[in-house]
């Protein structure tokens, strides 16, 4: 791959050690003005099926619950330098373990580009917003 000259390759942000953090505050309401305009087809681009079963688990939390993952998701491509790198949303997905901690993990390119397949995630919502900080 040739690069023009000023162009930003992929993963050119991507620090290649030692510790990476990235943060995002989420409106709830401008993801919920966004569902409604563009319904299942905004979140089924941005999200995974797994993402989008547990917003909708509890209706009156989805919102709340994508614009947190959405914030994740932002945090996630701050933290690893994927802004130019055209990785899919879905490549960036937010899971929980047995005991309900949130982890963040990568697959297909945001994994190759970031050089790790899980990162730390803390999510926080208060009032009209959703916050995450991703490190690793």
């Amino acid at each position: 791959m040739t690069a023009r000259p000023g162009a930003h390759p992929p993963g050119a942000d991507a620090q290649p050690g030692g510790l990476r953090i990235g943060m995002d505050l989420v409106k709830v309401d401008d993801v919920q003005r966004t569902v409604d305009d563009f319904g299942g087809r905004f979140a089924e681009r941005l999200f995974s099926a797994a993402e989008r079963a547990h917003a909708l688990s509890v209706p009156a939390l989805a919102a709340r619950r994508l614009a947190a993952r959405f914030a994740a998701k932002e945090a996630a491509i701050k933290a690893f330098g994927l802004s130019h790198a055209g990785v899919s949303w879905r490549e960036l997905e937010v899971v929980s373990d047995e005991r309900g901690v949130d982890r963040l993990r990568l697959h297909g390119r945001a994994a190759a580009l970031a050089g790790v397949h899980e990162a730390a995630l803390s999510l926080s919502q208060a009032g009209d917003y959703a916050v995450a900080v991703v490190m690793a």
